[in-house]
């Protein structure tokens, strides 16, 4: 996606023009504009020049971002760009000298022809004078806020008016109207009618030309400031990346600007220190502080080859590394990348708010006229139907509709990313609050992905210090990812290092090696019970420790059963938690593993999941997938690595446990951290987001429901109810500045907080009827067996899924299609096993 600064725009029919513009370009298959930012996403083959010239000649101006010499070199210096408030301090110039004007203006116009003010004598008598004083003073505040005019006009000579030309068609008309009245009174002073000279001092409304554009100016400096805290998460971000690193150059440490260091230098990083860049540690051991980018206060301990990434803080120790990502290719340039990416596309409930913003000011400058129209036929003097008919004009609020959803979406997307919760685009911002199912893959979302020693069990005779001695032993050659865990305990608890002789790994059996001259075996039950006796206790506590998902290892030494240690992976601290959660939200939480049941359903148990769909190999995932998006909305929650097909195929991808890889195609939401209770935090701060948005999008459209009849003093006959023209513009300025405010609320949302969870109504599908099989087969021994069967059956395309367990010999065949009994029993026994029966 090219990304483009767009000038010139005022409000939502703004952006709606510029994006039809671009729109219209052949080769342009996506664009997006976003009037908080001021900023335009574009994707397709076209040039950048063409793309330019399309928003200038629909009378805009716009700039390829990061063109600049050194913004290609600095790390985010065009998101930075995107960050500095220019507009708050040229508007706040604008409002103090329009005030000093207007004051001044307001003193002569109503303090004293109102309340009887003491003015110069000069003043006191000369009716003419004090009416060219009023033109000149409203006229200074014109050409001070002449912005509004020359953007005004421009977009109606575009045929694309906008807020600026309400704005000036108002002040326009209250200004000509007065000239006019000022002519008609010195007219009626030559000819000394002096009660034509006070009707027409009655009919000046120069004060109402200038107020009406010093209170949009209030109202855009009160929404500029606000817009400018939408992305204070982001600015906190990027005023954590340092601007100078510590380089060693022929072994000297030189301290050069971050835009100098080169993938391959080396960098030097001390306690109390930002890390600069994304490096690999060469030297030195700290703790790092993680939290600005992932959001997890307890500080990562580093040591050699482990990777740091930039804006993290090297809190205690001397660290060496070799610079890996620089620029733009850091992980935090790529967090705040995917933020102004995601502010760079609409979210789909933005649309409804884009197609009244296209008709919305030609529709209020239609209902301007007619007002005045009916008015004038009604016997209303011109001056009472134009003030009706400029209160319709100023009070129209269009950037209201426009800043409704962008300002949240913003927003939102800063407080996910201060917490390690990465939304790709607006869309998945708004669409992950409403899943209804959410799909957890086992390894690494529910469990920790690291086997580890959960009991070690001692046969009678034997300790278990002995126990674990012997198998440590013989486990410190074995590459097994089991042995691994064994290995870690034991040097956790500080175990003697014995060296083995003869060491050999028996495929599907286990582990054999000699020490000392004693012989050991270590593996499963099957191959220990041919090198020794295991009593039925053992066998007991074995079959036990399989049902709660962990793998019993049995060790023997020289003929005689030392004992069992259990080893599993285990389930994380927080996901039990985390399920209950989304569970407390009306989601329907299920696991999905390519497990054998029987350790499947034993974590399931663990976690509190309400399904448990296990051995499912990695090609069928996507196929269970798509049967689940027939009972409603799918996340998946997957490491996006081995579950790129499931995280692309469900109706959300969320990556679990990114760190520093956090472009990860295949995901729509990326969680930095490896905790589970991220994923009912993302759909918290989803569903918090939408609510938001719908707040206000209600607002937008409540205010100009009630303030436009209003204006147009359809209440004036039943209730009197007349509007004022300045004060149609006070609620105009006000209008952004409530919306922006209200976005600005979700900087408090506590995402972490399940006390205020609501269920969603799950919407009942009925499923249709399938048809079932149950095969009952012989031959079966391990869960590879399983998974042979389990292809095979499943090749066949009357299949839907097929599950099956080794340890009760059964498959259980769901068909979308009838099929012959023959056709199953045959596809199976091609693997040599022998079908029972089919029921």
């Amino acid at each position: 996606m090219e990304q483009y600064t767009v000038t010139g725009m005022s409000c939502a029919a703004c952006s709606a023009r510029v994006e039809k513009a671009v729109s219209a370009i052949p080769g342009v298959s996506m664009c997006s504009v976003s009037l908080l930012t001021n900023s335009m996403g574009v994707e397709g083959n076209v040039p950048p020049a063409e793309i330019i010239k399309a928003v200038e000649n629909a009378g805009y101006g716009a700039a390829l971002k990061g063109t600049g010499p050194s913004e290609k070199a600095v790390a985010s210096n065009a998101n930075e760009d995107m960050l500095i408030d220019r507009e708050t301090p040229v508007l706040k110039k604008r409002l103090f000298a329009s005030l000093g004007f207007l004051i001044v203006l307001m003193y002569f116009s109503m303090g004293h022809m109102m309340w009887g003010w003491p003015v110069p004598v000069f003043f006191e008598h000369n009716h003419v004078a004090m009416g060219i004083l009023q033109l000149l003073l409203a006229g200074i505040v014109m050409v001070i806020n002449q912005k509004f005019f020359i953007n005004g006009w421009k977009g109606l000579l575009h045929r694309a008016p906008n807020m600026d030309t309400l704005v000036a068609m108002g002040s326009a008309a209250s200004f000509l109207y007065s000239v006019y009245a000022l002519f008609a009174m010195t007219d009626a002073q030559v000819k000394g009618d002096m009660a034509g000279v006070m009707s027409y001092m009655h009919e000046f409304y120069f004060e109402s030309a200038a107020m009406i554009l010093t209170l949009i100016t209030v109202g855009k400096m009160l929404e500029a400031r606000s817009k400018g805290k939408t992305t204070d998460a982001l600015k906190s971000l990027m005023k954590l990346a340092p601007k100078t690193a510590v380089v060693l150059q022929d072994g000297v440490e030189k301290e050069v600007s971050i835009d100098q260091v080169k993938k391959g230098d080396i960098f030097i990083v001390r306690p109390g220190e930002n890390i600069p860049v994304d490096g690999i540690v060469l030297e030195g051991t700290s703790a790092v502080n993680e939290a600005a980018l992932t959001g997890e206060s307890i500080p990562v301990d580093k040591t050699a080859g482990d990777q740091v990434s930039a804006a993290t803080l090297n809190q205690s120790g001397f660290l060496k590394c070799e610079a890996s990502r620089v620029g733009e290719d850091t992980t935090l340039s790529q967090i705040i990348q995917m933020v102004s990416d995601a502010a760079a596309t609409k979210a789909p409930i933005a649309k409804v708010a884009d197609k009244v913003s296209g008709i919305f000011v030609p529709a209020v400058i239609a209902i301007a006229v007619i007002t005045m129209i009916v008015w004038l036929l009604a016997g209303q003097t011109f001056g009472f139907a134009l003030a009706r008919g400029i209160s319709v004009l100023v009070i129209s609020c269009p950037c209201a509709l426009g800043l409704a959803t962008p300002v949240a979406i913003m927003v939102g997307n800063g407080m996910g990313a201060k917490h390690g919760i990465m939304f790709k685009t607006a869309v998945s911002l708004e669409e992950t609050g409403k899943m209804q199912i959410v799909v957890l893959d086992k390894t690494g979302t529910i469990t920790c992905g690291e086997p580890k020693v959960t009991e070690i069990l001692p046969n009678d005779g034997h300790t278990a210090e002995e126990l674990l001695g012997w198998a440590y032993a013989l486990e410190r050659k074995s590459e097994h990812p089991l042995a691994k865990a064994i290995l870690a305990y034991g040097k956790e608890k500080n175990m003697d290092e014995m060296e083995v002789d003869d060491f050999q790994a028996l495929p599907g059996n286990g582990l054999m090696a000699t020490v000392n001259e004693s012989v050991l075996y270590g593996g499963n039950l099957t191959f220990i019970q041919t090198k020794a006796e295991v009593s039925l206790l053992m066998k007991k506590r074995a079959e036990k420790l399989a049902e709660e998902g962990k793998t019993p290892l049995f060790f023997v030494k020289d003929g005689v059963l030392l004992g069992i240690i259990a080893v599993a992976d285990v389930i994380k601290e927080d996901s039990p938690q985390a399920v209950k959660e989304l569970q407390n939200m009306g989601i329907h939480v299920v696991m999905l593993t390519g497990d054998n049941e029987r350790t499947a359903k034993a974590i399931g148990a663990q976690a509190g999941v309400d399904e448990v769909i296990a051995g499912v190999l990695p090609d069928g995932k996507e196929q269970v997938i798509r049967k689940l998006q027939k009972k409603g909305k799918v996340a998946m929650v997957g490491d996006g690595i081995n579950d790129a097909p499931e995280l692309t195929r469900a109706d959300m991808g969320i990556a679990i446990g990114a760190g520093t890889d956090i472009a990860i195609d295949a995901a729509d939401v990326v969680l930095m951290k490896s905790r589970l209770s991220d994923v009912p935090a993302a759909i918290r701060l989803s569903r918090a987001t939408l609510k938001n948005i719908h707040e206000n999008l209600f607002w937008a459209f409540f205010y100009n429901v009630i303030g436009i009849p209003l204006a147009a003093g359809i209440w004036i006959p039943v209730f009197g109810w007349k509007l004022n023209p300045m004060f149609g513009a006070a609620a105009m300025s006000l209008s952004s500045f409530c919306v922006v405010s209200n976005a600005l609320r979700l900087n408090f949302f506590k995402m972490y907080d399940a006390g205020k969870d609501k269920k969603i109504k799950m919407k009942k599908i009925e499923e249709e009827e399938k048809m079932t099989r149950t095969m009952k087969i012989e031959g079966m021994m391990c869960p590879h067996c399983e998974a042979r069967v389990k292809k095979c059956l499943e090749a066949l395309p009357e299949v839907e899924m097929a599950e099956v367990s080794h340890t009760s010999g059964t498959a259980v065949v769901t068909l979308h299609a009838e099929v012959a009994d023959d056709v199953l029993k045959k596809a199976v026994e091609a693997q040599d096993y022998p079908v029972v029966s089919i029921e």
